[in-house]
Order: structure tokens, then C-alpha cells, then sequence
């Protein structure tokens, strides 16, 4: 690294209060800590980063963090995406490589953050992110589940909420990937992703990493079998107290 005040590998956790599905989410309580509290701690507990930083539009969300010994930072703009949020926040920092951990991600594991981790000792790998084998026809049609389809280097080719590929032979046998919204990044590649206004393809599809693409910088995925918990509704957080009292 170029100076011994250069972060190789840091997690940032952006963290919005105003959800608009189910606000407050992050504040919400699972087992004995909230969401926000048990994504930090998980994140901190796999030892793959050198700085973990809630990146929050909330003082309350802040505060909550701060007062039991972790490290946030308070967004000074409004922002549309978490893409948006660490950016601001890592402008003036000396980092290499950047993690986004949902903040909603209370059961997030070692093993898939590890594997993005590892995607970035490739010098030529600007944006990393995750993917699984889709294992039901339930996820496969779904347009709320994103699929992705890559080349033999496991840089993606597209993403769509549609099924991709389309089997018109059936003879030849194919796997189904399903996007798991975990991103890595190099520090530049993601203030020049904020730069760039929204792409076509991104707009169409509501798909925000199509704007890498469209742009020219690949996207490189690891497999993982990580299935994720996120809590988007309250019927999540009662799948996650569920997960939470089993364990």
C-alpha cells in the first residue's frame, strides 16, 4: 500500500432511517439487539476488514452505533442509493477496496463476504459482487428475484428481473444465478459509478449496477451458497426472530 494510513479492505453498513417499505426497519428489535446493531457486529465478527462504518442519514441510527463502541459517520447530502451514501462518506478517505453490507443483513455470514474479499487480489477486478445457483421455479419467475448471466471469467454479462438465460434448447443443461446484492468496489471505480448519470438500461430495468456495465467496467462474481435474510417488511423480521430463537 502506498502510505501505512491506507485501509486495504474496509465494510461500509449505508443505513437509512425513512425506509419506504417498512421505516424505522433498521431500529427495529431482533432477539436482544436491533437489525442495524446485529448487522454490524456480524460484519465486525468475521475479521476480513480493517474498518467496519455505519455510513447513516439518522442520528438516531448514529447514536445507536456510537454509544455501543462502533464507528459511523453522518451523510451531509440526501442521497437516492447506498452507492451514493459511501461514496460521500469515503471521498476523503484512504481506502482501497470498498465492501457494501446492507444494512439490513442482520444473519450476513463470513464465508460470501470472504469470497468478495478475495475477487480483488485480480489488480484488474474494478466491481465485485455475489451470486447463487437459483434452486426453485418460485425464484426464477419472480421479477422481484434478479438474475445474472456471465462469461467464462465470471465477469457478468447483464442482469434482469426477467429469467436469463432464456432456454430455447433444452438439451443443453443450464444453471440459473440469482444476484445477491453484496457489492465490492476500488475506491475510484465507485466515485466514478456516482458520477455518471442513470443509464438506459438501469432506468429500464430498475437496476442500478447496469450502470457499470453500460459504462464499460465489468462486474466480477463470486458463487456463494449464502442465502440471505433481509429485512424488507415486517413479515421479514418475523422470519428473523424465527431464525434467530432456532438458533
Amino acid at each position: 500500500m502506498s502510505s501505512s494510513t491506507t485501509i486495504p479492505v474496509a465494510a461500509f453498513i449505508p443505513a437509512r432511517y425513512a425506509a419506504t417499505r417498512f421505516p424505522a426497519k433498521l431500529m427495529q428489535q431482533l432477539g436482544n439487539k436491533t437489525v442495524i446493531r446485529h448487522t454490524y457486529d456480524e460484519t465486525v465478527a468475521t475479521g476480513l476488514f480493517n474498518e467496519v462504518i455505519v455510513v447513516t442519514d439518522s442520528d438516531i441510527i448514529y447514536n445507536e452505533i456510537v454509544n455501543n463502541g462502533g464507528k459511523a459517520i453522518m451523510s451531509k447530502k440526501l442521497h437516492e442509493s447506498g452507492s451514493d451514501r459511501i461514496a460521500e462518506a469515503v471521498a476523503d478517505l484512504d481506502v482501497d477496496v470498498i465492501i457494501n453490507v446492507q444494512g439490513d443483513e442482520p444473519f450476513i455470514q463470513k464465508e460470501p463476504l470472504q469470497k468478495l474479499v478475495q475477487l480483488f487480489a485480480d489488480e484488474q477486478v474494478q466491481v465485485g459482487s455475489l451470486m447463487r445457483v437459483i434452486k426453485s421455479k418460485e425464484e426464477l419467475q419472480a421479477n422481484s428475484v434478479v438474475k445474472v448471466v456471465v462469461d467464462k471469467n465470471s465477469d457478468a454479462l447483464y442482469f434482469s428481473r426477467n429469467t436469463i438465460p432464456y432456454v430455447a434448447n433444452t438439451e443443453v443443461a443450464v444453471n440459473h444465478y440469482l444476484h445477491i446484492g453484496v457489492y465490492g468496489y476500488r475506491k475510484q471505480a465507485l466515485l466514478n459509478f456516482t458520477s455518471w448519470p442513470p443509464a438506459l438500461l438501469e432506468q429500464v430495468e430498475k437496476l442500478e449496477q447496469l450502470r457499470y456495465l453500460e459504462n464499460g467496467i465489468k462486474i466480477r462474481m463470486a458463487t456463494v451458497d449464502f442465502i440471505s435474510v433481509a429485512i424488507d417488511t415486517p413479515e421479514d423480521l418475523k422470519h428473523a426472530i424465527e431464525i434467530l430463537n432456532k438458533k
